[in-house]
């Protein structure tokens, strides 16, 4: 099992699917990389002789930001938002989404689970 980064990358997948499994790099990344460094996309990890490994380590090195770098400037971003009071930032505090969906019928992966509200009983004259 290769180790990049940090991560276990799965031997027995595809070189462009493999990569995807560090934190910051998408599909699209791992194909930049794999073509500068020179490797197939089809190539699975286990198929990397050292060289390539090295190769890619040092690409993913140099261009990105990954894993926890990444992480701590999202959530440094994040909290910038809710500290100045912005109304994304008010989304974030208050857990709901951010970006324009409607609440009404769906967000739970938001909003977490349901939280039942009973109905108010109405009074009997008597």
């Amino acid at each position: 099992m290769a180790r990049i980064a940090g991560v276990d990358i799965p031997d027995n997948k595809r070189g462009e699917i493999a990569l995807t499994y560090i934190y910051g790099i998408g599909r699209k990344s791992a194909q930049n990389i794999l073509t500068q460094v020179g490797v197939t996309w089809d190539k699975k990890a286990k198929e990397w002789n050292d060289e390539e490994s090295n190769a890619i380590r040092a690409a993913i090195a140099e261009q990105f930001k990954i894993e926890g770098a990444l992480k701590s400037e999202v959530q440094l971003s994040v909290k910038r938002l809710m500290d100045i009071g912005c109304y994304r930032g008010l989304r974030h505090r208050k857990g709901l989404p951010v970006r324009g969906q409607t609440t009404k019928n769906n967000a739970r992966t938001r909003k977490g689970k349901r939280k039942t509200v009973a109905n108010k009983k109405k009074a009997t004259k008597g």
